[in-house]
């Protein structure tokens, strides 16, 4: 890792980072939410039969992407149960060194009679948990949320927003303080919720009032500090907006064309890189020292080369790295949005590249990780091949790749 890049990754870690384990990835994208590994290095060469620590198949069908704390990993699953139609929406926990599942719980049941019609790349327990402070936080977005301890005891639930999914449901939750924060974009209705971490209660719920064509979105929010003043950024349909962790009221927006939104935002270089989802996706830089509505004021670049649907961008030191569902991989300067490398890596994506040690994973939905050498210049360093359906994002701890498939669990590398 150059210099630069290892100083923009260790003050995100120290200044976005909850409390966690310097080892740890306790969230969706890891302790920064912005794909990073602080130090060290990760394999960089595996496959079905090469580089494997274990392989644990995981029951049901998920595609919530892996978190690792204090050495064990949690996930979420969807589960058939056997004479009826119903799935159990259950979260579970390995032994990061085996592979072992240590606990397996049920937290809700999903009436199958009533079941929303989902995407064919979705899954009925999509949203990625949390760990923090010996909490587990799951979150299957209309069916509910729920913190659990870590031997996956329910210590409360909250059932109490009802919406439309479109689609089904994906976005993830954040913690930011006290608060579980998630935005639920709906076919009916949009909001963004704060919940108390200790017993699930409603600290706030601000609804979206910019007018949209198509009202679903599946945002992760970001928690970001500008001027000393916390953010938590929330992507949706035609809109991006900052909102005051305190009180949840709005902060500054930023209009744009799209909607369906996935990608998390990134941050640095006091800007913000956000993907707009469908038809036509656009990568926005935008500054976050904004007040009311900054759509012609703040958006600094913006372009529709190789943006992503899917997968979330990659910010390491000057360059913004994306790459499109389809497959075309770019590095762009993060100021100015000049291209210096766009190529093809082969497949199409929908999980969210990470960084580490100088180098870039790309997770294929066919179940190829590319690994690409950070920098100016485009160079693959390997192409491994699992050969199983893979649009889970991965995770990294301990010198190991966590890599969730339709049917299992990897750990690629160090025991």
């Amino acid at each position: 890792m150059n210099r630069q890049a290892f100083v923009v990754t260790a003050m995100l870690v120290s200044c976005l980072a909850p409390l966690v384990r310097a080892d740890d990835w306790p969230q969706f994208r890891g302790p920064t939410g912005q794909g990073l590994v602080a130090k060290g290095e990760l394999p960089t060469m595996w496959g079905k039969d090469k580089n494997i620590a274990w392989k644990q198949a995981i029951p049901g069908k998920g595609w919530s992407s892996p978190v690792v704390a204090g050495g064990r990993v949690y996930l979420t699953t969807a589960v058939p149960r056997k004479g009826s139609d119903d799935l159990a929406l259950e979260a579970l926990c390995l032994d990061a060194a085996n592979g072992a599942i240590l606990w397996e719980k049920e937290v809700f049941r999903q009436d199958g009679k009533k079941s929303p019609r989902i995407h064919s790349k979705n899954s009925h327990a999509s949203p990625t948990p949390l760990v923090r402070d010996g909490r587990l936080f799951v979150h299957f977005g209309h069916q509910g949320t729920a913190c659990l301890d870590l031997k996956g005891e329910v210590l409360w639930k909250n059932t109490s927003f009802h919406y439309a999914p479109v689609h089904g449901n994906g976005g993830s939750p954040v913690l930011v303080d006290d608060l579980l924060v998630f935005s639920c974009d709906g076919g009916d209705s949009r909001f963004v919720v704060a919940l108390n971490v200790a017993d699930g209660r409603v600290r706030w719920k601000t609804n979206r009032t910019t007018p949209v064509g198509k009202t679903f979105s599946f945002g992760t929010p970001l928690r970001i500090e500008v001027d000393g003043r916390k953010q938590i950024i929330s992507p949706g349909s035609d809109v991006v907006t900052a909102y005051d962790p305190a009180d949840g009221k709005e902060i500054w927006r930023v209009r744009y064309s799209g909607y369906s939104v996935i990608p998390r935002p990134v941050y640095g270089h006091g800007l913000l890189f956000i993907g707009t989802g469908y038809d036509r996706p656009s990568l926005l830089a935008i500054r976050a020292d904004g007040k009311g509505d900054v759509t012609d004021t703040h958006v600094i670049w913006k372009t529709n080369k190789a943006a992503p649907h899917a997968p979330s961008p990659l910010l390491i030191g000057d360059e913004l790295y994306t790459v499109s569902d389809s497959g075309q991989a770019c590095c762009r300067d993060a100021r100015t949005g000049e291209i210096h490398w766009q190529e093809r890596l082969g497949g199409t994506y929908s999980a969210s590249p990470l960084f580490a040690g100088g180098k870039i994973y790309f997770q294929s939905e066919q179940g190829t990780g590319v690994v690409v050498r950070a920098g100016k210049e485009f160079k693959v360093v390997a192409n491994n091949v699992l050969g199983e359906r893979s649009l889970a994002s991965p995770a990294a701890t301990d010198g190991a790749l966590f890599i969730r498939t339709e049917k299992h669990l990897y750990r690629i590398g160090a025991h």
